[in-house]
């Protein structure tokens, strides 16, 4: 089963500061907005990947770069 995070999927909603923060669980945590929550299947392993269109100069220069995933209980 394949999930996608794309133009098909509510908006997710940024924070103050401009960062977005993604969700990854079997059920949608309270609080959590469903633009920010990616379900996944209950007891199987998933892997996050980040496609980038068109990215911009510090991407290249690598000034930039995703924060690495975190576990969040």
């Amino acid at each position: 089963m394949r999930f996608l995070f794309c133009a098909k999927t509510p908006a997710a909603e940024a924070a103050r500061d401009g960062t977005i923060t993604v969700y990854f669980s079997p059920e949608q945590p309270d609080g959590v907005a469903r633009g920010n929550w990616i379900q996944t299947i209950p007891g199987k392993s998933f892997f996050p990947i980040l496609g980038l269109y068109s990215p911009l100069e510090p991407f290249f220069s690598k000034q930039w770069r995703p924060s690495e995933v975190e576990l969040v209980k």
